[in-house]
């Protein structure tokens, strides 16, 4: 009777079997999540909100799709990563830009969520591995926390790589380098399993979104300018590759004659009780640590005796001025080019501005996301352009008097 349901779980399991296509899917959905988004945004002149409406009918409809299905379908299972990843990132990137709310708040709040959902799914299930996900319960547990993850991965990428002025390319480095340590400790310091596995997925968002922004964004960032585009059709591919492998090859199936995983392993709960809460200080210590550290840097470069923005916007008003007379003049190429000088200025900029008045930079952050998406539209709208950029100019000149 017990060896029959055992088999039964192993059969109803919903999520794949961790091979090293599961985590090149994971950093490609990832970073997918980060440009695609942008792509809907600034590309086809979405916008933010109407961006996060439309991707989240999408999650929720495909999420429906997840929880019907009766076992691990890797298309539904994938397409569902994709699309939680772009949502995720967008209820970070609303929270920011629409709401005004700080990254660090973002990032202690997800952090919260998180911390909170692991605890409930350990209280009520006895295990937080993704062997086990065969219960309605365990999958809500699975796909809530995928989701703030995501956010929180979002959080914490924007917060050191954009805000703190670390960069794509370092913050996705150095990301590499603590999820190699990770993989170090579980192969040779015997850190459990699990611990390392959630530790290394939530580490993947930011991963990710910096390869994403590294790839797309402009050669003026500092990055390779392949543009959104270009860089989720080809993410796109090869993630469908990678889906179509995996269902006809049942690569990363799990093996019906294998025993689903209800338990911690890797010792006693104590054992791994005192893992988490060393892992967790060693986190804190650093992050808070490398927080300070940059916010100190960044302190060092401002004025103090600077309130407000009055006279630092100088340079963004004449960018934004040539733009509309590009616009006026239905010269589109030049006005896209400008639009992407004035990205790369504002994000070079960020940390010491953000850092003198953070409430009048983040309501100039929303009116130039506004320009850049009207500007960039794959078919732009003069009027639409001229709107954005006359509301934008209005703002900016008035915080810079």
């Amino acid at each position: 009777m017990e060896a029959n349901q055992n088999k039964l779980k192993i059969l109803l399991n919903k999520v794949p079997e961790l091979t090293i296509f599961f985590w090149i899917v994971k950093v490609l959905c990832t970073t997918v999540g980060e440009t695609f988004a942008d792509f809907l945004n600034f590309s086809l002149g979405f916008g933010l909100t109407l961006t996060t409406i439309i991707m989240g009918i999408a999650f929720f409809i495909v999420l429906i799709l997840q929880f019907k299905a009766t076992k691990y379908v890797p298309g539904i299972y994938w397409l569902t990563v994709v699309l939680i990843s772009v949502f995720g990132t967008l209820v970070t990137d609303n929270l920011t830009d629409n709401v005004g709310i700080p990254l660090e708040t973002s990032t202690v709040v997800f952090s919260v969520l998180l911390g909170l959902t692991f605890l409930l799914w350990y209280l009520s299930e006895k295990t937080l591995s993704i062997h086990s996900i065969y219960t309605k319960k365990r999958e809500v547990f699975y796909w809530l926390t995928i989701l703030f993850t995501f956010a929180l991965g979002t959080a914490v990428g924007d917060l050191f790589s954009e805000q703190l002025g670390l960069g794509y390319l370092l913050t996705g480095t150095t990301v590499v380098i603590i999820i190699a340590c990770v993989f170090l400790a579980w192969k040779f310091l015997k850190l459990d399993g699990i611990l390392a596995f959630w530790i290394a997925y939530i580490l993947t968002r930011p991963l990710g979104a910096s390869l994403g922004d590294y790839l797309s964004q402009p050669k003026t960032n500092g990055a390779l300018g392949l543009g959104t585009t270009v860089t989720s059709v080809i993410f796109l591919i090869a993630i469908l590759a990678i889906i179509v492998f995996l269902a006809v090859t049942k690569f990363d199936a799990t093996s019906k004659n294998e025993t689903a995983e209800t338990n911690q392993v890797n010792g006693s709960k104590n054992k791994v009780l005192t893992q988490t809460v060393v892992v967790l200080c060693i986190f804190l210590f650093v992050g808070i640590g490398g927080y300070v550290g940059l916010s100190n840097k960044i302190a060092s470069q401002t004025d103090s005796t600077q309130a407000t923005l009055a006279g630092q916007l100088t340079d963004f008003i004449k960018i934004e001025s040539d733009m509309l007379n590009f616009v006026n003049s239905n010269d589109f190429v030049s006005a896209k080019k400008g639009a992407d000088d004035l990205e790369h200025q504002w994000d070079t900029f960020e940390p010491k501005l953000r850092k003198i008045d953070g409430k009048t930079w983040t309501q100039i952050d929303g009116t130039i996301d506004a320009v850049l998406a009207a500007v960039r539209s794959g078919k732009p709208v003069a009027s639409q352009s001229k709107s954005a950029l006359t509301n934008s100019l209005s703002i900016i000149n008035g915080a810079n008097k």
